[in-house]
């Protein structure tokens, strides 16, 4: 498999080398945890000569023994090399039960400078603050940005195809080993199958699956749809599978917990405030939907909106609906004291559609940026002061 360095999450790394804070990678299943790791390990054998890495991969019958917290401890004391700077890997530290003594303990000598992974459902972002004692910073990886599909498949490819074969096959580095369609969406199925059939039933003692996997693809099947648990239970019973809203909004924190879906909140404009009424939930990466679903139902509006709402919280904005009236905006994107209004279409050059996506947009009157990202295939321009972008061209942007 093809490498390719990840600078935007080495670059965080970098600059955290060295603060007191455990460092936490977490993002879905085969998202390039582990790879980033190594990346990293990599970056500071070549750059830090006094530095002392101390790597326990869990994965690796070679460290089958640390697997009891106590051995783990002993094992990482032994190895520490006084007068060097010592950097402590655990990959997979879900896998040694209680591990959590034994790393708050080692944290608490202020001698290593500490990195964990591991499996997104046993290292979620809402338990790690019961798991430490001592700060931590949580570093979220997501699949392949369309930006690193390009490095991956030749940055001077026909960047069209590359898009359009990236709204399909998605961020899952892994598939793309696979020379053909079915060997590619097996290996997707397989890393979803895991998430919803092994670990959310491990973490969480579910009996049955059934709900939480009619559930699944039911949000895969209506991403950008304003929905609620109510209104999902009432689908789900219609279609006979037999459930209530508390299973349902339960279920769904659960989909999220393990990075499968973002749920995305709505705010209102006009009174700035935020709304506790439906939200939307969008998919960790479009090619889970397509390798589950197929082609049924195809909307590219759809996709493209999927994709620039996980670019945003990957850009490491705050994303919500923007409710106005009775108009709604895609997305407000909020990061420190910086917003952005969105709109996000398929096709805008009929007069008809490019006016019904600037509506909203026009009525909104501070002095925050305002954009329509869509398949327009043009170099930027703006209309009225909103700036309207090719989603492949913002996509591939540094920065906005």
């Amino acid at each position: 498999m093809k490498l390719i360095t990840r600078k935007k999450y080495l670059d965080r790394l970098i600059q955290l080398n060295g603060t007191p804070d455990i460092k936490i990678i977490t993002g879905i299943r085969r998202c390039g945890k582990s790879k980033l790791m190594q990346a990293y390990m990599a970056y500071l054998k070549e750059h830090f000569p006094d530095s002392h890495i101390i790597y326990i991969d869990f994965m690796d019958l070679a460290y089958e023994k640390l697997k009891e917290y106590h051995a783990l401890h002993a094992y990482v004391e032994e190895h520490y090399k006084a007068g060097k700077i010592n950097y402590l890997f655990i990959d997979e530290v879900q896998m040694c039960p209680q591990f959590e003594l034994a790393v708050n303990s080692l944290y608490a000598k202020s001698k290593y400078d500490i990195y964990l992974t591991g499996s997104n459902a046993f290292l979620l972002s809402a338990d790690l603050a019961t798991l430490f004692t001592g700060r931590y910073i949580e570093i979220s990886v997501f699949p392949f940005s369309f930006q690193e599909y390009c490095q991956y498949f030749g940055e001077n490819s026909d960047r069209n195809r590359l898009f359009d074969d990236y709204t399909l096959q998605g961020g899952l580095a892994g598939s793309y080993v696979y020379r053909t369609e079915k060997d590619r969406t097996n290996y997707i199925k397989e890393v979803y199958e895991t998430i919803v059939t092994r670990d959310l039933v491990q973490k969480y003692g579910l009996s049955d699956t059934t709900v939480l996997q009619h559930l699944s693809e039911f949000l895969m099947d209506n991403i950008s749809n304003l929905t609620s648990p109510n209104k999902i239970s009432d689908q789900l019973t219609a279609g006979h599978v037999a459930t209530n809203h508390v299973t349902v909004g339960k279920y769904i924190k659960y989909l999220c917990n393990a990075f499968v879906f973002y749920d995305v909140k709505r705010y209102d404009i006009r009174g700035k405030q935020y709304l506790k009424s439906s939200e939307k939930f969008y998919l960790c990466d479009t090619g889970i939907r397509y390798a589950l679903l197929g082609y049924r139902n195809m909307d590219y509006g759809r996709a493209y909106e999927n994709m620039v709402c996980i670019e945003l919280l990957r850009r490491g904005y705050d994303v919500y609906v923007g409710k106005l009236y009775q108009k709604e905006v895609d997305f407000i994107a909020m990061r420190g004291s910086s917003k952005i209004y969105i709109q996000v279409s398929d096709n805008i050059s009929g007069e008809e559609t490019f006016k019904r996506e600037c509506a909203p947009l026009l009525q909104i009157r501070d002095a925050y940026p305002k954009m329509i990202i869509a398949r327009t295939g043009h170099p930027p321009y703006s209309y009225e002061g909103i700036g309207v972008y090719d989603i492949a061209d913002w996509l591939l942007q540094d920065r906005e």
